[in-house]
């Protein structure tokens, strides 16, 4: 694969995944500690975010795209048959992820040029 399009493959492997993640029945969905699905959430969204900028979507784009996703993925779960619940909180975690995924990336860009990289 040229080495131009090897950016894309972050996001083309996270793209499956979070659907499997946020579409799987209830029933196959492991538990764990209360609220620890929030992690999971903030951190998925975190590694989209990541993913679609190195892709070459700006930020306001990814950030944009990935809450749309979210909210949509939230009124789905709600309204599909898969036995799981749309929640305001995973929600406000998956922007959470977003917002770190996007400041992550800054910070690091930020730290390249400090160091003339």
């Amino acid at each position: 694969m040229p080495v131009g399009r090897m950016r894309f493959l972050p996001l083309a492997v996270l793209i499956p995944v979070s659907l499997v993640m946020l579409f799987s029945p209830g029933s196959t969905v492991p538990s764990g500690p209360p609220n620890s699905d929030k992690v999971v959430h903030a951190g998925l969204f975190a590694a989209l975010a990541v993913a679609a900028i190195i892709a070459g979507a700006g930020w306001r784009t990814a950030a944009a795209s990935l809450l749309a996703y979210a909210a949509v993925s939230e009124v789905l779960q709600n309204v599909l048959p898969i036995h799981r619940n749309g929640d305001l909180r995973d929600l406000l975690a998956d922007a959470v992820g977003v917002a770190c995924g996007i400041a992550l990336v800054f910070l690091v860009r930020r730290f390249r040029t400090f160091l003339g990289k």
